[in-house]
């Protein structure tokens, strides 16, 4: 019995008649099962498989013939078809307003200015050529306790703009220090205006405090001018407050914001070392690139970050006299 064949053994034997000694050989308990699902679902696989391929090949095809008509379409394009094209809103990148806002040539007018270096130099007629890190650790403190509490709160709250600029021109003792922020904070309120305004969301809440303080300064008559006060504040535009709403609407983070803020002092002082001939050129650099100006930054920003402007003040008294007495000196090459 174990040798007896199933009828359908009988039916395939009879169609295929080549098998069946191939067939009858194997015992009926090893003979495998076929059914005609599983070689319905082989073919169909098959082709499926066929399909997929033919729609790869097509699809590559038709890459290929648009890649040739996109570089034909290239090389014919005009510059005035170029001009004429809408322009289409490219992603802002907070770097890149953070490199124009670094640059040595911002025209903000702190290239006229020493920050007191050339008044201390006279000071110290003994050491004709004094070290410059001594005076630039002393610059970058009194800029830290002075005037960088104001740029974080600023920065932290641009609908207190005005109020901070009046409060930091009430706190800021020294004329000749004064008009240089003064005279800083204005030439980047017309930086912004004139080049970067139309570049951000005109909705932002830094953009509407800038543009209140701007309309402020041009209805009321500067603090300096003849004749102005009345009984109303004038609006100065001090630099901390204005670069930190600035930079805000940049969308520079406020980190950054205080750290070019006190790196572009740094250079600034360096650049007045270097043209009263403390420095060379290639020493500022050094002095820029070195590990001492960025720790020195750092624990500066990290002694202040949290200093409120209640509690701000002049960390290096004798810097107020620096600054104070330039405009008394007999000769000078930097303004007061």
């Amino acid at each position: 019995m174990r040798d007896a064949k199933p009828c359908h053994y009988h039916a395939a034997l009879q169609e295929a008649p080549s098998m069946a000694v191939t067939v009858a050989a194997i015992p009926s308990y090893q003979r495998p099962v076929y059914s005609c699902e599983d070689a319905s679902m082989s073919v169909s696989g098959s082709a499926e498989k066929r399909l997929l391929q033919d729609e790869v090949a097509r699809l590559e095809s038709q890459l290929v013939a648009a890649y040739a008509k996109l570089k034909s379409t290239d090389s014919l394009v005009q510059p005035t078809t170029l001009q004429s094209s809408p322009v289409h809103s490219v992603p802002s990148h907070p770097s890149h307003g953070l490199l124009l806002l670094s640059d040595s040539a911002l025209p903000l007018g702190s290239f006229a200015f020493s920050s007191g270096l050339e008044s201390y130099l006279a000071h110290h007629p003994a050491c004709k050529l004094p070290p410059i890190k001594p005076f630039l650790s002393l610059a970058l403190q009194t800029l830290a306790t002075t005037s960088l509490p104001y740029l974080l709160t600023a920065y932290r709250n641009p609908s207190q703009l005005q109020d901070l600029d009046d409060t930091l021109d009430a706190c800021i003792l020294c004329r000749v220090a004064k008009r240089a922020s003064a005279a800083q904070g204005r030439a980047l309120l017309t930086l912004w205006e004139r080049a970067f305004r139309a570049t951000v969301d005109a909705g932002l809440e830094s953009v509407k405090a800038l543009a209140t303080i701007s309309m402020e300064m041009k209805k009321l008559p500067s603090a300096t001018s003849p004749g102005a006060a009345g009984f109303e504040m004038p609006v100065v535009g001090h630099f901390a407050p204005i670069w930190a709403v600035v930079t805000r609407a940049l969308g520079i983070t406020i980190r950054d914001s205080a750290y070019v803020y006190m790196l572009n002092h740094a250079k600034a002082v360096l650049s007045a070392a270097v043209r009263a001939s403390v420095v060379g050129p290639y020493q500022a650099q050094e002095v820029l690139g070195s590990g001492w100006l960025r720790e020195e930054i750092e624990v500066l920003m990290q002694a202040n970050w949290y200093v409120a402007i209640d509690d701000a003040g002049q960390g290096v008294p004798a810097m107020d006299l620096w600054v104070g007495r330039h405009e008394m000196l007999y000769s000078r090459i930097f303004n007061s």
